[in-house]
Parts: C-alpha cells; sequence; structure tokens
C-alpha cells in the first residue's frame, strides 16, 4: 500500500503520516527501489492506534507511551491504566478551562446591546483581562536585589 492508500486507511494526513515517521513516532515504511514507501497491514496497525490515540486528545509524547506499553507484551496494566488516568486529569482541566471561557464570553455578550453603538463590553472586557494579566505578570517578576558597591 502507498502512502496516499495508507492515508485513506487511516485517516492521517499524508503530511502527518511523514511527520510520525520524521519524529520517530512510528517506524518508516519500507521503500521501494524507486523509492516509494510501501506500508504493510503491521504499519496500518500502528497508524490506526495512533490516530485513534490522538482522536482521544493524548499528545504525540503520551502516544509514544502507549506504543511501547501496546508492544510490549510483558507490560503491566496497570501502567496503561495510569498513563490513561493522568490524561482523564488534564483533560478534565482544560475542560474546567473551557468551561470558564465560556462562562466569561457569555457573561460578556449578554451584556453587549449588539446594535449599530460604538460601545462593547466584549471589547472592554477583553482589553480589562489583557491589562489585568500585564499587571500580575508585573507584580509575579522577581525584582533584582542589586548589591550595594563596595
Amino acid at each position: 500500500m502507498n502512502i496516499g492508500e495508507a492515508s485513506k486507511a487511516t485517516g492521517i494526513s499524508v503530511k502527518m503520516l511523514r511527520y510520525y515517521e520524521e519524529i520517530g513516532l512510528v517506524r518508516p515504511a519500507l521503500r521501494e527501489y524507486s523509492g516509494y514507501r510501501v506500508y504493510s497491514d503491521k504499519n496500518i496497525a500502528v497508524l490506526r492506534f495512533v490516530r485513534r490515540a490522538r482522536d482521544l486528545g493524548f499528545q504525540v509524547k503520551q502516544i509514544a507511551a502507549l506504543l511501547d506499553l501496546w508492544q510490549d507484551g510483558s507490560r503491566a496494566s496497570a501502567d496503561v491504566k495510569s498513563l490513561a488516568m493522568d490524561h482523564v486529569r488534564e483533560l478534565e482541566q482544560r475542560r474546567r478551562e473551557l468551561d470558564e471561557m465560556i462562562a466569561t464570553l457569555e457573561h460578556l455578550a449578554h451584556h453587549c446591546h449588539g446594535d449599530a453603538r460604538p460601545d462593547c463590553p466584549i471589547l472592554t472586557g477583553l482589553s480589562a483581562e489583557e491589562e489585568m494579566l500585564a499587571k500580575a505578570k508585573a507584580k509575579s517578576k522577581p525584582r533584582r536585589k542589586f548589591a550595594a558597591a563596595g
């Protein structure tokens, strides 16, 4: 199977297939004498695994760990479960952050008249957030103490 067919069979773009090989996430496909990649059934199974892991939001580094575990017949399922539960906690944190963003935007949009007037609480709220973040960053930066010259 060539790279285009592998892309269709796995739902991974040709560009991403090449990238995954380049970074070592998956082993490079064998090449014909002409230089074209040839994907075996085993390559396709691995790529489908990667695709499913990506669909579940795992990052490349996590997928590499999952692939190692998947291919290790003597693995402990506790290791797989631990990795999955760590990811669940990350997803829950992202969901909380998304919920906060939604609530903020809904609040700002609720206070916007949405008419021809230039006054817009959404833009005001966005600029106020930026100012607050800048102030918070400035406060959190450690200040340099200068030693007295002696």
